[in-house]
């Protein structure tokens, strides 16, 4: 069955779960198709499943920064333009975040932060298959910054509700102390995500050069205020 077929096969399975999919072009729908082997009635599954969430984790249709007041004050997500190959750069400063006391607050700050990152690829309408590179610095943190729930939150939300937006996600300068952590995180991980993410250790140019990431020299608040 050709990609096409798979599309309106794919559609006609959502829309008789009363879902609509007028809006959301074939690259949209090609994500779920990826991210379930092809298999139109998965794919259309997980379709389903993400538009109930966000219908109600976004019912207005973008995170309000008066709903995530805490996480934001922390400054500790960063964009940084696009790499070479036209994907949203987000840095997240493990130095800066701390377990969350509201649950609630932070995955809502999770979905902002997503939605954010990769709204920064396009200007004008969304394509549909836009992918954003996470990088994670783990400089200078200790084990008060340790939140193995919230980085399950992070991934869990990207493999079930962002599928296919994942290009490559970077550790880097990871402590020895965190590497028991990251196994616990990772058993809760699908075996395509953790494909994707990589220690970099004492690599940084050469992988970096691989993936064709060019990082730009200026920074900026994922704050709409900077």
């Amino acid at each position: 069955m050709e990609n096409t077929q798979r599309i309106l096969q794919m559609r006609r399975v959502v829309e008789k779960n009363g879902v609509s999919t007028e809006k959301y072009g074939d690259l949209t729908m090609m994500r779920f198709l990826i991210a379930r082997s092809m298999d139109v009635e998965k794919a259309a599954k997980m379709f389903v499943q993400w538009q109930k969430w966000r219908d109600t984790m976004v019912p207005n249709g973008r995170i309000d920064e008066s709903e995530i007041e805490d996480e934001l004050e922390a400054r500790k997500i960063y964009l940084q333009g696009l790499s070479q190959n036209g994907h949203s750069v987000m840095i997240v400063k493990g130095s800066k975040h701390f377990p969350a006391k509201d649950q609630v607050q932070f995955k809502k700050y999770v979905v902002y932060a997503l939605d954010k990152t990769i709204s920064s690829a396009f200007q004008g309408r969304e394509i549909g298959n836009e992918k954003l590179i996470g990088i994670l610095d783990l400089q200078q943190i200790s084990y008060k910054n340790i939140d193995p729930r919230g980085l399950i939150t992070g991934f869990q939300f990207l493999q079930a509700y962002y599928p296919e937006r994942l290009a490559k996600c970077y550790i880097l300068n990871m402590p020895r102390f965190f590497i028991s952590v990251w196994k616990m995180v990772s058993r809760f991980l699908e075996k395509v995500t953790l494909e994707k993410v990589c220690d970099l250790y004492n690599n940084i140019p050469e992988k970096l050069t691989n993936d064709s990431l060019h990082l730009p020299s200026n920074t900026c608040s994922i704050r709409d205020d900077n």
